[in-house]
């Protein structure tokens, strides 16, 4: 493929670990038996989507230098198994079947079912080298149906720890690796297994999309998903700048009102009304707050997918409640 091997040049160039091995794999899977998009993006080193679910959440395959430094930090040997949270469309699990070869295993689990039963058709189209599995998170109860003790995790998705089912499964010396982290702010950290302990290799910060699909369904007033958001860009905010203590605990009682609120609040889309948005409960909290939120939430605004500003603002007739972060991983 003479795209990929120009893409690949360029990414050395710039600095990205490619050994030989990654490469083979990058130039022998073609990422377009995992997508019906365009791939244009793909190779100026972004990310393309591979699927638009019926709820409206994009998933992606991811770009190209975040696959690479993926694939280094993995260390994927030939013959080990490696489990896969969140499917990416069965591109990476054909990459990582490329890499373990014939000996090897790859168990997928994917919980959302379009996206699973996506990569099913995409993975029964491939040629694999070895034994590729899709299952869904229920499938963790029982160890039988992983198989055999696992080399390497891969999580292609934001999370906040480990589940315990998948710290079970990982051999002594075997690692984890994903991004963890809340919506906005996470770092790729490697989670070795030494016995009893796990020992912690931070990589830095990136920028992924919820392991959970449903978080991107949700929509920019669902009052957990904000919760996380504005908590996530606290800690991240914090870190840059100083916010007064009352101000602080003030963000703190409203992120705790969110999370309190029921969880049947009605979702709102781009056909609702006006009135429907100025009615609705989060925007009726967020709206008794404005006094001191409103100074604070231009900080904020670049890691929340909701605008603050135009329903208070005076030249604005209607206020506009969509737009924002994308679900993709860099």
């Amino acid at each position: 493929m003479p795209m990929m091997s120009d893409l690949l040049e360029r990414l050395i160039l710039a600095g990205v670990p490619v050994d030989d091995v990654i490469s083979d794999a990058m130039e022998s899977v073609d990422p377009s038996e995992f997508t019906d998009f365009h791939l244009e993006a793909f190779w100026h080193d972004r990310p393309v989507p591979f699927l638009l679910t019926d709820l409206g959440a994009t998933r992606t395959i991811s770009a190209p230098h975040m696959i690479v430094t993926l694939l280094h930090h993995l260390e994927v040997k030939e013959g080990q198994h490696v489990l896969q949270l969140g499917s990416k469309g069965g591109y990476l699990a054909a990459l990582l079947d490329h890499m373990v070869g014939a000996s090897g295993s790859i168990t997928i689990i994917e919980p959302h079912p379009e996206v699973r039963s996506f990569t099913e058709e995409k993975l029964e189209l491939y040629e694999t080298n070895g034994l590729i599995r899709v299952l869904q998170p229920r499938d963790l109860e029982g160890s039988g149906n992983v198989g055999r003790t696992v080399d390497r995790v891969l999580i292609t998705g934001s999370i906040r720890s480990i589940p315990d089912e998948i710290e079970e499964l990982v051999f002594d010396g075997g690692f984890v690796l994903g991004p963890f982290g809340g919506p906005v702010h996470q770092r790729l950290i490697k989670r070795e297994r030494q016995g009893r302990e796990w020992l912690d290799t931070d990589l830095g910060g990136v920028v992924f999309g919820p392991m959970d699909v449903g978080e991107s369904e949700r929509g920019p007033l669902d009052p957990e998903s904000l919760a996380n958001h504005i908590e996530d860009a606290l800690e991240l905010i914090g870190g840059l700048v100083e916010i007064e203590q009352d101000t602080v605990e003030k963000v703190e009682e409203l992120i705790c009102a969110l999370r309190d609120m029921p969880a049947d609040i009605p979702r709102l889309d781009e056909d609702s009304t006006e009135e429907d948005i100025l009615e609705h409960p989060v925007v009726d909290l967020l709206m008794s707050e404005i006094d001191w939120l409103g100074p604070l939430w231009p900080l904020f605004s670049d890691y929340i997918s909701l605008d603050l500003a135009t329903p208070v603002s005076p030249e604005e007739d209607a206020p506009h409640i969509f737009g924002g972060h994308e679900d993709l991983v860099p």
